[in-house]
């Protein structure tokens, strides 16, 4: 295991899920069925692997059924009421839960088939010389995305705006300077932006596939992957 490990997870599972349609307008999309089980099971999964001291989700949207499906595995619940705060809001809200020091964070709306991303940012992070680490996926392996792509990487793996590597969601972030926001709702660009300006945000290419489950249409491919995956 690398040396100063993240010993904590942050599975964001607060958002509303609007691209889902009416697949959201009882369910919280995490709850989603793929494969027969919830969403946010594949990922508790990949997460439980690098045995983490702490698992934290956090709710929001008919977060009363996500906390009673989540309370008896052990998770920790941050739930943000009254109002929503975003992935970097959302993560300081959350930091009395996590504890000090790095922490992994994950959306719960992937399906991965390949290595365990988590145990690949385990093995790969050197806080010496990051302060965050990103599993990207390359564009081609990115199934269901609609779009372009989100960064691009240096020989070294340093990360830049703009490229064809898609954002995989899953990543160890130090969050120090999450003290300096003043916002109290925002995107964790905020925390990566300096990052990218000291070369301090690295990226991770995942050699696997990925399925963006965001959309409903992402249902059906994530389950084809997962077929897949599994012979």
């Amino acid at each position: 295991m690398a040396a100063l490990s993240p010993e904590a997870v942050m599975i964001y599972a607060a958002g509303f899920g609007t691209r889902m349609k009416a697949l959201t307008r009882n369910l919280p999309k995490p709850m989603i069925p793929v494969a027969g089980r919830p969403l946010i099971d594949h990922t508790l999964d990949l997460a439980h692997a690098v045995q983490p001291a702490r698992i934290v989700v956090n709710t929001h949207y008919k977060a009363e059924i996500l906390q009673e499906h989540l309370k008896p595995q052990g998770v920790l619940i941050s739930d943000e009421q009254p109002e929503i705060l975003d992935t970097g809001g959302g993560l300081r809200h959350a930091l009395p839960l996590l504890g000090d020091g790095p922490v992994y964070t994950s959306n719960s709306d992937a399906i991965w088939a390949g290595p365990n991303p988590f145990e690949m940012l385990r093995a790969a992070w050197d806080p010496a010389q990051m302060d965050g680490l990103m599993l990207c996926v390359p564009l081609a392996h990115a199934v269901g995305r609609k779009g372009g792509g989100d960064f691009s990487a240096d020989a070294a793996g340093r990360i830049s705006w703009g490229g064809d590597l898609v954002w995989g969601g899953v990543q160890i972030l130090k969050t120090d300077g999450l003290q300096s926001i003043n916002e109290a709702s925002f995107s964790t660009r905020l925390l990566w932006n300096p990052m990218i300006e000291e070369k301090r945000l690295y990226a991770l290419e995942y050699p696997g596939h990925w399925c963006d489950v965001g959309h409903p249409e992402g249902i059906t491919l994530a389950e084809q992957l997962l077929a897949h995956d599994d012979v």
